[in-house]
Formats: C-alpha cells, structure tokens, sequence
C-alpha cells in the first residue's frame, strides 16, 4: 500500500475536510467531459492552484486507467519509476492497473516503489479524481527524475505502445507547476510563451523555449512525456482553460508560482 505523504499540508487529511475542500475548488464549474487524451494540471497545496486543477478535472473524461506523470522532487529511487501498488488517501483506495504496467516494454521504465514514497506531484492528483469520476477506474503512477528530451520522448512511446496493446482508455496527467519565485508579470509572460508550443503538441520547441528562459518548470519532463504520448494515440491539439499565480491568493505578486490547467484532445 502507498499511504499519503501529504496529507494534512498539502490537502486536508480528514474526509469530510478535503470534501468541502474540494467542493470550493469546483465551486461554479460545470461537469462537461471532453476527448481529452492529456492534460497538464498543477499540484501545489488546493488552497493555491485547486481551482486551476478544478478547471482540467471538470472536463476529464471517463477512462478505464488516468496515467499520472509527475516530477521526482525527492531524488528517491529510480529515475523513471512506476508503482505497481494500490493508493490510499482520505477517500479511499485506488488500484494500480497492474495489467498495464506488465504491458509496458523492457525499457527503460522501472518498478519501483521508493521513488513515490514521499513524492507529492502525483499523490495529489488522487483526491481530485476521486471526487470527480465515480466510475471504476484505475492508475499508472510514473515518477520522473529524469526529464530530457530523450528519456521523456522514450517513456512516452513506450506508454503509448502498452496503451494500445491493451486497447485502453486512458487520460494522461503530467502534474507540473510552472514558472517558481518570479514577479507575476514576468511569470505570466515566460510562462505564455513556453505553453504555445504545448497548445500545438510540439515537444522540441517546447523544450527550446524552457531552455532559452531558463523556465523554472518542475514537471517539464513529464508534460513532454505525456505530449508525446498522446500525439501517438491520436491528439492534436491543445487548449489553455485557466492560468493563474500563487500570488491571486496571498496578495503578493512579488514573487509567485505559476499554474496553467491545459486539456490535450
């Protein structure tokens, strides 16, 4: 079992807490499922980035497993890592689709538990799937430490080949915050640009632009990843749904954290 590492900092650990919790992050929106294939959601504490987050998962559709991407902040374990366990939060447990993960090639994704230990990028995605489907479902949780070029053009091909294999239906999250500890204005700005390329699927611009200014982006790797991966299962495009600052809520723009909810169909 993968027990919560976050709870009580990041999200609420009592139910009925992360309930209304969650309730105020969906506050206003409307359940309207898309074709999403992909997403990229943010995964700082809801009392920041929540309600770009509600943006994304209220138009999720449903899908038989939701394969979640997330950076390694810890440096635990393997460098590109998959749980194979079942998840616990505070709403209950979710299962590992084991089938899948047998179903991924030998290559250079690994089994291994401890780099998801403490990491939170992905624990926190859970909550907001609980509260939003009530179907059945299943996950594919893989933490990257490593997020270059390569090895996110490699892990995504390999999801995308096990995907299809099992003729599965997926949404792929890469859960990454944006721009870390700028001026709002100059955030907003850095971040506009490098999401462009991310609207038009294009993974080699996208990383060009993160290199030319310096983007503090800490799941690059994995909004790569999932590009890549869903371009080979058929999407196309990209759509911006909200973009927001740590600084809309605390008041100083100072110095904030950026967060862009994206959907990819």
């Amino acid at each position: 079992m993968r027990r919560p590492a976050v709870a009580g900092q990041f999200y609420p650990s009592s139910p009925k807490d992360l309930k209304r919790e969650l309730g105020r992050c969906f506050s206003g929106l409307e359940f309207k499922a898309s074709k999403a294939l992909g997403a990229v959601i943010p995964h700082a504490g809801y009392l920041y980035s929540g309600s770009t987050a509600a943006h994304v998962y209220a138009s999720l559709p449903e899908a038989d497993t939701y394969i979640l991407l997330g950076p390694n902040h810890t440096g635990y374990g393997s460098p590109v890592a998959v749980s194979s366990e079942t998840w616990i939060t505070p709403l209950g447990e979710v299962e590992a689709d084991v089938d899948l993960i047998k179903a991924l090639p030998k290559g250079i994704i690994d089994l291994d538990e401890v780099a998801h230990r403490y990491e939170h990028s992905l624990e926190v995605q859970l909550p907001f799937l609980q509260h939003r489907f009530k179907h059945r479902f299943k996950i594919m949780p893989i933490c990257l430490g490593l997020q270059d070029e390569d090895t996110s053009k490699e892990v995504g091909i390999e999801m995308s080949e096990a995907v299809k294999k099992l003729n599965r239906k997926v949404v792929i999250i890469a859960s990454s915050d944006f721009t870390h500890y700028r001026p709002a204005a100059l955030a907003r700005e850095v971040d506009h640009y490098v999401i462009e390329p991310i609207l038009k699927l294009d993974v080699m611009e996208f990383y060009m632009r993160v290199r030319e200014k310096h983007a503090s982006i800490c799941g690059y790797g994995a909004i790569a990843t999932m590009l890549t991966a869903a371009s080979s299962l058929g999407a196309s495009r990209g759509t911006l749904l909200k973009y927001s600052n740590s600084g809309d809520i605390i008041g100083d723009m100072s110095s904030v954290v950026g967060y862009a909810g994206i959907i990819v169909e």
